[in-house]
């Protein structure tokens, strides 16, 4: 099972690097299909390595997932995204930096992070996706030098689904809890009749 986790994230990492340059003409696709992708072969590497065996202390995991968060706000900046078309430096950096520091740190600190935290970043996602829509949308001039302004609206419209889209996926488990059956060793017993 490892061994088809590790091919399936070489496999996904090896097509976002050899097609990136395809991916990388539309800000659509080089925000939300090349960056997650990359992010995705980084936990699934990590998942074949082991990663779910590694039990980091909270306080750890809570750093590394910080850090996995402020890695993927600096990959957001719309100045890093058009250096990565433009600078070979960048792009190397980013096609290393965030299979690690998002993907792989991740697969390695979420479980143990926080609860709290975790809804914190959650609810941080949200919101930061749903001011790059907006801003993306209403902006009167060029944000990415390398992208149109048709472009980069589409790309505002891009954010607001995913914002929806997370936002219904990460509110389902409320309405529907996995532990709503009551187990019968978790009741309280009863008194005796007198």
């Amino acid at each position: 099972m490892r061994r088809a986790v590790l091919f399936l994230s070489l496999a996904l990492f090896g097509g976002c690097v050899f097609f990136r340059h395809v991916l990388e003409r539309d800000p659509v696709t080089h925000v939300l299909v090349l960056l997650p992708g990359l992010a995705v072969a980084g936990w699934l590497m990590a998942r074949s390595l082991g990663a779910e065996q590694v039990r980091p202390r909270e306080p750890n995991a809570n750093a590394l997932t910080l850090l996995s968060a402020f890695s993927i706000l600096f990959w957001m900046l719309p100045r890093y995204i058009d250096a990565s078309l433009t600078t070979p430096s960048t792009e190397a950096a980013k096609l290393v930096s965030i299979p690690i520091c998002v993907g792989a740190v991740l697969a390695l600190s979420w479980n143990a992070t926080h609860p709290f935290l975790r809804g914190f970043l959650k609810a941080n996602a949200l919101s930061m996706l749903g001011v790059l829509a907006f801003l993306y949308t209403h902006a009167p001039v060029r944000i990415c030098n390398s992208y149109l302004v048709s472009d980069q609206e589409r790309l505002g419209y891009g954010f607001l689904f995913v914002a929806l889209a997370l936002s219904v996926i990460w509110a389902l488990p409320l309405f529907f809890p996995a532990d709503s059956r009551i187990d019968s060793r978790d009741q309280l017993p009863r008194k005796a009749a007198p």
